[in-house]
């Protein structure tokens, strides 16, 4: 494993000279197995529907890390433990060319993932009192691809000890290569390495399903406005390329919170909506105020993991996040419910036959080189990501997250909604935690909106934090 020091250290935002995280190493972690010569992963129609230049990041923060003892540092140990989770990683541990056809694959050649080892002042309770997005991504390595993507690492791991106590582990990774599910997979597969000494859900690594006679029924109308979204998305211009500055803040809502927005945003005689859909029709119509639109909702993209409508296993390796779009001109101020209908109507168009169907187109039309605005599109996204496990990820008995925040980058567009599981989330509790990301004028008029305030969340990160 090579080591080399890096030079650069990040000043803080108050502008002391002291930086609050100096980071103090990089290295090449590869797995304990080699891969046998001439493996290849090949990049999906979903995974090559995604940006090149996009990542999914996480940072997860734990109270303490006991230190393995004897010779081995904490980062010793679990640097052992990640290389031996690797061995069944080979996608993660290789690196990009180009393919036959002119389309991205990666040639598994064990050339490791990048890690990154800091050190950050204070406790990682005071750091939690004062975090905010600025602060948060200096726990979460990124570099982004070059001209010569044979040596760029599609995966980062930062480990960050708090010389007060505790510890952040930031990860990154290319959106091309895997999703939000799959980095939190990734994290619990390395974490039960570590405490148990195996995987309990080892990745699996095969093709999309594809469509089958049943599928194309003479009698079953097409999805066609998803298959729609996806084109208009790789017809669409390039946004401009001085997007406003951006910020982040992070709500977190009660089991009791959650159940009277899903009571209030339930029209007399339907079925009472999902926790995620009415989180996302409550900040929907809150983000469309505080950008000063007088009629109608603006419109929205909605995201889903189509995992389950695929019966694809949580530990499928790859992309599976789906993407639609909404429109909201014609949706009454205040109405929560048709918000709600039309965010679940765009749902069902991602269900088993929906998908299939536009598998089945991407792998028509999609380009060698792919399209490229199919996330980062100009509406604002709203991503259900509260299937996600990440406070399962516990490397040392009784040592859970205290606190997991996700990233997707870069942002562009109207800003971006993620409705997360909640820390506090007990079985059956609907506790949520929203992450919402917008221009920073915005979101400070969000922090302070009436609507979203009524039912009390806890701000955990950016303006108006709320402190214990």
């Amino acid at each position: 494993m090579a080591s080399k020091m890096l030079s650069r250290e990040k000043k803080s935002s108050e502008g002391a000279m002291e930086p609050e995280v100096t980071f103090l190493c990089k290295r090449t972690v590869v797995s304990n197995m080699a891969v046998r010569p001439g493996t290849y992963h090949h990049l999906s129609v979903l995974d090559r529907a995604m940006d090149q230049l996009g990542s999914v990041r996480a940072v997860y923060y734990y109270p303490r890390f006991p230190s393995a003892g004897g010779a081995w540092s904490t980062t010793g140990r679990l640097r052992e433990s990640l290389a031996e989770v690797l061995t069944s990683y080979p996608a993660a541990t290789g690196r990009l060319q180009r393919g036959a056809e002119g389309g991205w694959v990666v040639k598994c050649n064990d050339a490791g993932v990048r890690m990154v080892e800091a050190r950050a002042k204070g406790s990682v309770q005071e750091w939690l009192q004062k975090v905010d997005r600025e602060r948060e991504m200096k726990l979460i390595f990124w570099e982004d691809i070059y001209d010569r993507p044979y040596f760029w690492s599609t995966f980062y791991v930062q480990l960050t000890e708090f010389e007060g106590g505790g510890l952040a582990i930031g990860m990154s990774c290319s959106h091309m290569l895997a999703d939000a599910t799959c980095l939190t997979m990734l994290v619990k597969a390395w974490a039960e390495m570590t405490l148990l000494g195996k995987m309990l859900s080892p990745p699996c690594f095969h093709p999309l399903p594809t469509t089958t006679p049943s599928d194309t029924s003479s009698h079953r109308r097409p999805y066609t406005d998803l298959i729609e979204h996806y084109r208009s998305s790789m017809e669409a211009e390039n946004l401009g390329i001085n997007p406003p500055r951006f910020n982040t803040a992070t709500f977190a809502f009660s089991d009791e919170a959650v159940r009277s927005i899903v009571a209030e945003s339930t029209a007399a005689d339907d079925a009472a909506p999902t926790p995620f859909q009415a989180l996302a029709a409550l900040f929907w119509a809150s983000i469309t105020r505080v950008t000063g639109r007088k009629r109608g909702l603006i419109d929205m993209t909605i995201c889903v993991d189509t995992r389950e409508a695929l019966n694809l296993s949580k530990s499928f390796f790859g992309n599976a996040m789906v993407f639609n779009g909404t429109q909201g001109g014609e949706i009454e101020e205040g109405r929560l419910d048709m918000a709600v209908k039309a965010i679940a109507d765009v749902m069902k168009e991602m269900g088993h036959e929906g998908v299939l169907d536009l598998i089945e187109w991407l792998e028509a039309h999609s380009e060698a080189t792919g399209p490229r605005r199919m996330l980062y599109g100009p509406r604002l996204l709203c991503a259900n990501w509260e299937g996600l496990r990440p406070y399962q990820a516990t490397f040392e008995p009784g040592v859970r997250p205290i606190q997991v925040s996700y990233y997707l980058e870069p942002v562009l567009g109207e800003g971006q909604i993620l409705v997360l599981p909640s820390s506090q989330g007990n079985e059956g509790s609907l506790s949520r935690t929203v992450m919402v990301t917008l221009p920073e004028d915005q979101l400070g008029m969000l922090c302070e909106e009436a609507h979203v305030l009524r039912y009390h969340p806890k701000i955990l990160l950016g303006p108006n934090k709320t402190h214990a």
